[in-house]
């Protein structure tokens, strides 16, 4: 079974998902933001299509370690996106938080040492921030 991976923003949601073995995470797509109803309602389009049995989101703390503003819009996405996998058959699927302190500099530090044009780094610095998270919660469990 597979675990889904996400790097929730204001404008986008990076995804990621694992292989089978949950051992490498890849990239798979950048939702763009229209309304929390409709963006959880993407997200679960993706756990059914790669039959995950968790969805772990990115919790933006600061570098302090305390929860910021950020931190609580992504508690309130990932809420939504509970409730909406109770009432749609999915409650067997787990949902985790991980730390994701700096995975955006890091992502963007691969993508910068890629050789990556600015222009195509804004396109998926997200999806690029989803594996970082993901990758590094599917290493933390081994």
């Amino acid at each position: 079974m597979r675990i889904l991976g996400l790097d929730i923003g204001d404008k986008t949601v990076g995804v990621a998902v694992s292989d089978e073995l949950g051992i490498t995470a890849q990239g798979i797509t950048t939702i763009d933001r229209v309304g929390i109803r409709k963006d959880t309602g993407k997200v679960i389009d993706y756990v059914r299509k790669y039959d995950c049995e968790a969805v772990v989101c990115g919790l933006p703390m600061s570098m302090d370690g305390r929860e910021s503003q950020q931190t609580e819009k992504v508690r309130e996405f990932a809420r939504m996106l509970e409730n909406k996998m109770r009432s749609t058959g999915l409650a067997g699927v787990r949902l985790e938080f991980y730390d994701e302190r700096l995975t955006t500099m890091m992502a963007e530090r691969v993508l910068i040492e890629a050789d990556m044009r600015r222009e195509k780094r804004k396109e998926i610095i997200d999806r690029q921030a989803a594996v970082i998270i993901l990758q590094s919660y599917l290493d933390s469990r081994s």
